[in-house]
């Protein structure tokens, strides 16, 4: 698989990378089955996706866990990120970002993810009590420790506001001034944010602010949130645990807006063979947004691994890219 560099360092990771957070939070209970979620985690690295992102808050604790279980046998083969700054309560999740925090939930995170070294830690978000710079600061003192190799930061979700266009040109100003101010304490070497067919304003944004940085890209939930693979049904319901339940782009109506997106994808697929599949065009086309660029597709099931590891061999023609940039822009916020 093609490899693809984190940051200006000599960080590599495979073209694909795979997001272990629905194996323990966000979706449906009955879609977490351990022995199952082990053996997805060992297909995408038979596979070479080799990046595996998690954070302590999955589960919460969880999801570190069931990491370091495959970890502990396969440790050199993998490229290891997980993130700090969010606490989980009984009804609510708050912003977390002091040095003392920041130095005990790594320590926490080592033990269980059962190695020495972290490859990339990631900042989740910005805690508002906290100067960013005091908490990327503390960060920084655990690569000079030993305990972390680089540093990421998540960026939220797209802020367009009033008199912003339709290409989102104030989406993530927010981020861009908090990046700025971190990157004056110590290196960001990625910046981790989602980037979709059916959300694309992180392109228009924070891609070139790291492609000007030579800063690696984590694209968060490059699916969908698992729409864009076309397996989902307009109407069929989720569970209430799962946070599709209450986005605006998974009510009835909108599911069924937004299958001209799915179908579309289905088209470009079916030129490059029966076997491609619309998932796997999807991940093609943030593939092509960058060289610095490394979709990171969530997946319970190992089956979902290996398709989405595939997804690096389908190269999108520029006739691909012109149909997809034409389809409609998603309904729902």
């Amino acid at each position: 698989m093609e490899r693809r560099s984190i940051g200006a360092s000599a960080l590599t990771v495979g073209a694909i990378g795979l997001g272990c957070m629905p194996m323990s939070w966000g979706y449906a209970a009955a879609r977490r089955q351990g022995t199952e979620s082990l053996r997805t985690v060992h297909t995408a690295l038979d596979r070479g996706a080799n990046l595996l992102d998690t954070a302590d808050m999955y589960g919460p604790f969880t999801n570190e866990l069931l990491v370091g279980r495959v970890l502990r046998e396969r440790r050199a083969e993998a490229f290891v990120s997980t993130k700090v700054g969010l606490r989980v309560g009984d009804q609510h999740v708050v912003a977390s970002g002091s040095p003392a925090y920041v130095r005990r939930a790594c320590d926490a995170s080592l033990r269980r993810l059962q190695t020495d070294v972290i490859d990339l830690y990631q900042l989740h978000r910005v805690d508002p009590e906290v100067p960013v710079e005091e908490t990327w600061g503390a960060m920084a003192e655990l690569v000079g420790a030993g305990k972390v190799r680089a540093l990421g930061f998540c960026a939220v979700g797209a802020e367009a506001g009033p008199g912003a266009g339709r290409r989102g040109d104030r989406a993530y100003a927010v981020t861009l001034r908090q990046l700025e101010r971190a990157q004056q304490v110590f290196p960001v070497s990625a910046v981790q944010a989602e980037l979709s067919v059916w959300s694309p304003e992180a392109a228009w944004q924070l891609l070139p602010w790291c492609a000007a940085r030579g800063v690696g890209f984590l694209a968060a939930m490059p699916l969908g949130s698992g729409f864009l693979a076309g397996t989902l049904t307009p109407g069929q319901g989720f569970e209430e645990a799962d946070a599709r339940a209450r986005h605006p782009r998974f009510t009835a109506e909108a599911m069924a807006a937004n299958q001209v997106i799915v179908a579309g994808l289905r088209r470009v697929a079916r030129r490059h063979g029966e076997a491609v599949t619309a998932a796997q065009v999807a991940l093609a086309w943030v593939l092509a947004q960058g060289p610095q660029v490394v979709p990171v597709p969530g997946a319970c099931r190992a089956e979902r691994a290996a398709e989405n590891a595939a997804a690096a061999e389908v190269l999108l023609t520029g006739r691909d890219l012109a149909e997809i940039a034409g389809l409609p822009v998603a309904v729902g916020a």
